[in-house]
């Protein structure tokens, strides 16, 4: 389970000069952290070294969002999403490779799983390809923020499903506890979106409306 995402993608963001340090919403991105927290301490068979590892996995997830926030649309760089993915792609393969050659190749080797149906792979990097497409649109058009506290919601999604669909997978009543301040942090979050964006489009018209009289003024002379 991912831990704290929301509050360090905010942070970083604060930090690379995208977000607005703000009390609201640092307390906003704790409720919805807090929220994953609970939900993965009531977690039935939790393994505390997956736990460390996916902790070290916050940081490069939420530096990869950022990143990819300042490539799309910050520093007058401004790239298209297949423009990321033109630079960012090799970077990703090279970052993969290199511990696939010391964790995994002498387990393939071992086995001879080397034996693979093609299509399998070619399905696969299509569907890598349509995600990060995807996620690099949606940055474009929001941010690194809104995405990653969308991701808490399809996490719950998932798993509430996996419960539903396959009998060994149990949730406790932490875990609903927990994903429900979860939601309930996104809910704060959309809700403070909307009014930002209605403040600020407010503004923006009364900014126009004062400028139509003088355009008019200097027009008549």
């Amino acid at each position: 389970m991912i831990l704290a995402v929301p509050v360090a993608v905010f942070i970083l963001g604060v930090a690379a000069g995208l977000e607005l340090m703000s009390c609201r919403m640092l307390l906003i991105m704790s409720v919805i952290s807090l929220g994953v927290i609970v939900a993965s301490y009531g977690e039935i068979s939790i393994n505390w070294i997956g736990v460390v590892y996916q902790m070290g996995g916050v940081v490069g997830e939420a530096l990869r969002l950022i990143f990819m926030e300042i490539f799309v649309k910050r520093k007058g760089l401004k790239l298209n999403p297949i423009s990321v993915m033109y630079y960012v792609s090799p970077c990703s393969a090279l970052c993969l490779f290199i511990p696939w050659i010391f964790l995994e190749k002498p387990i393939m080797d071992a086995n001879g799983l080397w034996n693979f149906p093609p299509l399998v792979l070619i399905l696969n990097c299509l569907c890598t390809f349509a995600l990060n497409l995807s996620v690099f649109l949606v940055i474009s058009h929001t941010s690194a923020l809104t995405i990653r506290v969308a991701g808490v919601v399809k996490d719950w999604v998932v798993v509430l499903l996996s419960a539903l669909i396959f009998a060994d997978t149990k949730l406790t009543l932490i875990n609903l506890f927990g994903y429900g301040i979860a939601i309930a942090g996104v809910v704060a979050y959309n809700n403070h979106k909307l009014k930002k964006e209605a403040s600020q489009g407010s503004s923006k018209a009364l900014q126009d409306e004062e400028s139509i009289p003088m355009v008019s003024t200097s027009s008549n002379k």
